[in-house]
């Protein structure tokens, strides 16, 4: 039975995560595949035993995880949608009937099928507005014109 060289099981390892890498989500599994790849080219120089391999491989995937979050971190990915977590922010532009009248900068408004807590000027009932900006959880209207 051939007998595979540990070298290479890190090589092929290496080349698996970065594989799997591309096919899962994330960024993450690319960093120990280099680590796993630095570690079987160490191996190849050196002839080194496994423990030594396996500090090897645990050093190199600290370094090579902490790389990669400096990378993200002075790259971060772009989002196709940025707002796609941030409900108040979506809301920004949108016209809104008040529902409940502004009084004292305070009332309510509907926004499709909900509604709202909303700050902005006194308002009677009926009134259209749109939405300006929020704040601490309120909508901030103004009047539509």
């Amino acid at each position: 039975m051939p007998t595979i060289d540990p070298e290479m099981l890190w090589i092929v390892l290496g080349l698996v995560l970065a594989i799997a890498e591309i096919a899962l989500p994330g960024i993450f599994l690319i960093w120990l595949g280099i680590a796993a790849l630095l570690t079987g080219l160490a191996t190849l120089a050196t002839g080194m035993a496994l423990a030594a391999q396996l500090g090897t491989f645990a050093v190199a995937a600290l370094a090579t995880v902490q790389a990669g979050r400096s990378v993200i971190k002075r790259n971060p990915p772009k989002s196709a949608d940025p707002l796609l977590n941030d409900r108040l922010a979506r809301l920004v532009g949108e016209q809104v009937v008040v529902v409940e009248a502004i009084e004292d900068g305070l009332g309510r408004v509907r926004v499709g099928d909900g509604v709202w807590t909303a700050c902005g000027p006194d308002t009677p009932a009926g009134t259209r507005m749109h939405v300006i900006g929020h704040d601490q959880g309120r909508l901030v209207v103004a009047r539509s014109g």
